[in-house]
């Protein structure tokens, strides 16, 4: 692309400049103008980008680049951003409401938060922030602790280093839903210049009795006495791993052992080339110290510490991550094998595997399916207990948090693995009897990154203009979800995919499972489950190329 400055860009660049209220970004951006403005190759098409934004504010918040401009996570963007969430709070009947403010260690959070506290104190919020960085699930805990009316945390998860982002939590203690993220954004677009939105300090900084509370909840999870096990676990440069030791301390779990060189959080990453427990090559270091020291299990935790991911010896003693799935489905089994709750309900998304239904159905329990998300999971009726979706999120305390738990699956995992090696079992045990019982159910996962969003319209129109009539050689039926999401679900025998845009990420994602009943050999039908599943991978490849 080759953009020319047009006056109206300049003009543009001139105003938000001048709105600019960080020193930083107001000289960032007229570095990039005068270079534009220069002749510079390329000057003028970063100018452009910088300048198309705003972010676009929805139930995940914002997420994006930290650069400056509008479309940029940088001190004006988030004043801006909070003077519309302060008046859409107003508007709700929460003025002068207690609201927490929580960061993560990422370049600009400590900044952010600032301003973000700055601005709700100005417009008359009883403002408490968190002592420092801490987990993602540390602030969703305080939401429903403190009574807040609503919740933000300046993090961007597991994406790139470039990146931060601004998640919101309501006063249930739940990430918001339609149609607030709506309001929310129109009252952003009438939120007046950065430079104009009343800023004060004062609010008041919380000491470590908050992380304490949430502790104490988190050492009742384990479900039965025993303690022997060994575990490995890395926090990939996050904010987690301090508070995951201290919940294993509390918990009474006496044998942890960090990957050194990721356990202190850095916003640069520099072990990792994305910090995503799901990407290849992210978890090498923790699967070597695992075999290292010999341990039962392995943990992974993404930068804020509200995903887990675990890892488990093979027979061969070998060790590999298990799938998201894999887990929720494990985890899940165990929180319904112990659970003392009346008509407990457990709930997984659209495009998870669909055995957490099997497994509810032989506990009698209710089973929910939602969209893909957490700020639906944990609305999906009374009486949950349990609920996971396969990109890592898992909630096993929804009494306490109401988002996904790093840190408290972390915990309760290494409760079921101690319990397992007590009965000379693990978990690999565990998952081939739920597949005997239930089926082989295997899934798997295609991503297309795209640069141009528009890519992912055309794709998503063109299977809709033209619905494959099979796939990897199963004929297929395809839904469409719209208008509720921009979804589209392939079934057919044993075959089930969804394909959708990612909220939080440049991604076309297609959702990919195989189920094959185990008649005989479970060997066999794994094989045979695992050849369909490639077959339909290599369709969907050439279909999303």
């Amino acid at each position: 692309m080759t953009t020319s400055l047009t006056s109206d860009l300049r003009d543009r660049a001139f105003r938000w400049i001048a709105d600019d209220p960080d020193d930083d970004s107001r000289v960032e951006l007229q570095n990039i103008l005068a270079r534009a403005m220069g002749g510079e190759a390329g000057a003028a098409d970063e100018l452009a980008d910088r300048m198309a934004g705003p972010l676009e504010f929805g139930t995940a918040g914002l997420r994006g680049p930290v650069r400056a401009g509008p479309n940029g996570m940088n001190v004006a963007v988030v004043t801006r951003t909070t003077a519309g969430v302060a008046a859409w709070l107003i508007a709700q009947g929460h003025k002068g409401g207690v609201v927490v403010v929580g960061r993560d260690a990422r370049h600009g959070s400590e900044a952010f938060a600032k301003a973000a506290a700055e601005v709700l104190t100005a417009a008359g919020f009883a403002v408490k922030t968190l002592p420092g960085p801490l987990p993602t699930p540390v602030l969703a805990f305080a939401v429903l602790d403190l009574g807040a009316v609503a919740g933000i945390q300046i993090t961007a998860s597991h994406n790139p280093p470039a990146d931060n982002g601004y998640k919101l939590y309501d006063a249930t203690g739940g990430q918001i839903v339609p149609p607030a993220d709506g309001q929310i954004e129109r009252a952003i677009e009438a939120a007046p210049p950065a430079i104009s939105v009343p800023r004060e300090p004062g609010a008041e900084v919380l000491g470590d009795e908050l992380r304490e509370a949430y502790l104490a909840k988190v050492a009742l999870l384990p479900r039965g006495p025993e303690r022997g096990v060994k575990v490995a676990a890395t926090a990939l440069h996050g904010v987690g791993a301090e508070t995951l030791r201290a919940a294993f301390e509390r918990a009474g779990f006496t044998e942890l052992s960090l990957v050194s060189e990721q356990s202190t959080p850095d916003p640069d990453f520099p072990t990792v080339s994305f910090p995503n427990p799901e990407e290849p090559g992210a978890t090498d270091l923790l699967l070597a110290l695992a075999s290292e020291v010999d341990a039962d299990l392995a943990i992974a935790l993404d930068p804020d510490a509200d995903r887990c991911a675990l890892g488990v010896r093979e027979r061969d003693g070998s060790w590999r991550m298990l799938r998201g799935d894999e887990t929720g489905v494990l985890l899940g089994w165990h929180v319904l094998s112990t659970v003392d709750s009346i008509d407990p309900l457990v709930a997984t998304t659209i495009v998870s595997s669909s055995m957490l239904g099997e497994v509810a159905k032989e506990f009698g329990a209710r089973y929910a399916e939602t969209l893909t998300g957490f700020k639906w999971l944990v609305r999906a009726g009374e009486g949950l207990v349990f609920a996971y979706e396969e990109a890592l999120g898992l909630c096993v305390n929804p009494g306490f948090v109401r988002d996904k738990d790093g840190i408290s699956a972390a915990v309760l995992a290494a409760g079921l693995a101690a319990s397992l090696r007590a009965a000379g079992r693990g978990p690999l045990d565990v998952l081939d009897e739920l597949a005997v019982k239930h089926g082989v159910h295997v899934t798997d996962q295609v991503s297309l990154r795209v640069t141009d969003l528009s890519v992912r319209e055309r794709l998503m129109a063109g299977l809709r203009a033209t619905p494959p009539a099979s796939l990897g050689g199963t004929g297929v039926t395809m839904e469409d979800l719209l208008p509720d999401a921009d979804v589209l679900r392939l079934t057919g025998e044993g075959l089930r995919v969804v394909i959708r845009p990612s909220g939080t990420e440049p991604k076309l994602k297609a959702y990919l499972q195989i189920k094959e009943p185990v008649t005989g050999d479970l060997a066999e039908a794994c094989a045979a489950a695992d050849a369909r599943l490639a077959a339909l991978r290599t369709d969907i490849e050439a279909r999303l190329a």
